[in-house]
């Protein structure tokens, strides 16, 4: 990712060739490692819908009016455009989101080393640190190449990036480019959807030059641009698309999660045993009240103060989901890191005598590996895509190409096969309503789908949900299995054991 220079101000002093490759390298190692990890390691259960819908949508199937899907629709989009061009592969959008995070740490270094008002031999070690602490943060390693967080990384990065240069200039293209990332963003999660207002509110009364109704109507037009393809599917049928990305998020993800509230006090508590979280928040504080205290007429100080804000109200939204997970977080990072670096900037400048950026950059970036590697080591046994790609193999040999199959969502991906209608949605089992109301949002309701099983309507069930297989009793229904995958977590049930039972 290259960042125009002219998204920021132009250094009058020359360049420092020897610092700009530093940065260059230290991003392009962080770019290697996160796709290294996104096509090895990167995996979460809950991704496979959203690959199952992306798969759909190549297939020429619209999400929520043939298919139920709780989020917005843009990733899922774009997922299938990536699959249609590349190669229907889950390698395919962890290698896309590998990369479009790591050109938001780009972005994110290119901002600290270009705009932040730094001495010059601080502008390299601030920028590697940037980068580091943002790309290798935990939940960015972990989550940031799937579902729809590297997208949404990218976008409100570069949304950022183009509001606070938007307020020295006259034009509307930046504010509208603004309004279409966040929007993008928005529409691809609603975990970003308070990023535009909080941008929209601080360039408009930061605003040094042009009109603020233009940049206004602008922004507005950038984010409906954005919103286009979830207003057709809105327009063609209202009632199945407003349940899917609204009433589903709002209503529908607590059903069966009683302890919804203290899951989420917990989440919040759980920082403080990250290392990583507790220096991150630290040092962007230290920051904020360095620039206020000691530079309170600095240009930066409005935009150290918009990191933080941006960090405040996203932090707060992402307490409102029930439940809520600490990687959803990982949106206020950027934000964070670009306000640490500063924080690490003054607090050596105070602390050390002389001042060595170097030293200080260093320290920084190992704790912050250090954190990221503790993490992994722990998450070595867990399972991975080559498991589920294991059991998928399993069901491929034992159940005919037509026969129909109860599957989870990632192995019907791997299979590239079409799942029985209501079952693109694991989760959704949960829910219970009429026939009528349950067909027309696409759900297969868990009464109804026990019924299915029990009554032999599948040649082969696949689960990795113990619970579920005792609950079931597929061991008696079904008179072969095998445990499949590495971990032996998933089991795979075929050929039915009594036929006068069904």
């Amino acid at each position: 990712m290259i960042v125009p220079q002219e998204m920021f101000p132009q250094d009058e002093t020359p360049p420092d060739n020897k610092a700009a490759a530093a940065v260059a390298a230290a991003l392009a190692l962080i770019t290697a490692g996160l796709v290294l990890y996104a096509r090895t390691w990167a995996f979460a259960w809950d991704e496979g819908y959203h690959l199952v819908a992306a798969w759909l949508i190549a297939h020429g199937k619209q999400p929520y009016l043939d298919f139920v899907f709780p989020q917005t629709p843009d990733n899922a989009c774009w997922n299938a455009f990536l699959l249609r061009v590349f190669g229907e592969n889950w390698r395919v959008p962890h290698t896309a989101a590998a990369l479009l995070t790591s050109a938001a740490v780009a972005m994110a270094a290119g901002y600290v080393y270009q705009r932040l008002d730094l001495p010059r031999n601080w502008r390299a070690s601030a920028a590697i640190a940037t980068a580091v602490i943002l790309g290798f943060n935990t939940a960015i390693v972990e989550f940031g190449s799937l579902q729809a967080y590297g997208l949404c990384l990218f976008m409100i990065v570069s949304a950022y990036l183009l509001t606070v240069t938007a307020v020295d200039r006259a034009g509307i293209l930046r504010p509208a480019l603004a309004g279409l990332s966040t929007g993008i963003a928005a529409a691809s999660s609603l975990l970003t959807a308070p990023v535009g207002p909080v941008l929209l509110i601080w360039m408009l009364i930061t605003n040094h030059a042009g009109g603020r109704v233009r940049k206004l109507v602008a922004f507005c037009a950038g984010v409906v641009v954005a919103f286009i393809p979830l207003l057709r599917l809105l327009f063609q049928s209202p009632h199945p698309v407003i349940f899917g990305f609204l009433h589903y998020q709002l209503l529908y993800r607590k059903v069966e999660w009683d302890d919804a509230s203290l899951h989420n006090l917990g989440e919040v508590l759980s920082w403080a045993d990250s290392s990583q979280a507790v220096l991150l928040v630290l040092l962007a504080a230290a920051g904020i009240i360095f620039i206020r205290k000691n530079r309170p007429n600095s240009p930066l100080k409005s935009e150290l103060y918009l990191c933080g804000t941006l960090a405040l109200v996203v932090g707060a939204y992402l307490l409102t989901p029930r439940p809520t997970f600490t990687r959803y977080f990982l949106f206020t990072v950027p934000f964070l890191a670009i306000a640490a670096a500063y924080g690490l900037y003054a607090i050596t400048e105070r602390l050390a005598n002389p001042p060595r950026p170097w030293f200080a950059a260093t320290i920084l970036c190992a704790l912050t590996v250090y954190g990221l590697t503790s993490s992994l080591f722990e998450e070595r046994d867990d399972m991975i895509w080559k498991d589920i790609e294991l059991t998928a193999a399993k069901v491929r040999e034992v159940t005919p190409p037509d026969a129909p199959l109860l599957a989870d969502e990632m192995v019907y991906f791997l299979l590239n096969r079409m799942p029985p209608s209501g079952t693109e949605l694991e989760d959704s089992h949960k829910l219970t309503f009429s026939d009528a109301e349950a067909m027309a949002l696409h759900i297969l309701p868990r009464q109804k789908l026990d019924l299915m099983i029990k009554a032999d309507r599948f040649d082969t069930v696949e689960m990795c949900d113990d619970d579920e297989i005792t609950r079931l009793n597929l061991a008696t229904l079904y008179s072969k299995s095998a445990k499949a995958g590495n971990s032996g977590d998933c089991q795979v049930f075929w050929q039915w054991a009594n036929a006068s039972t069904k």
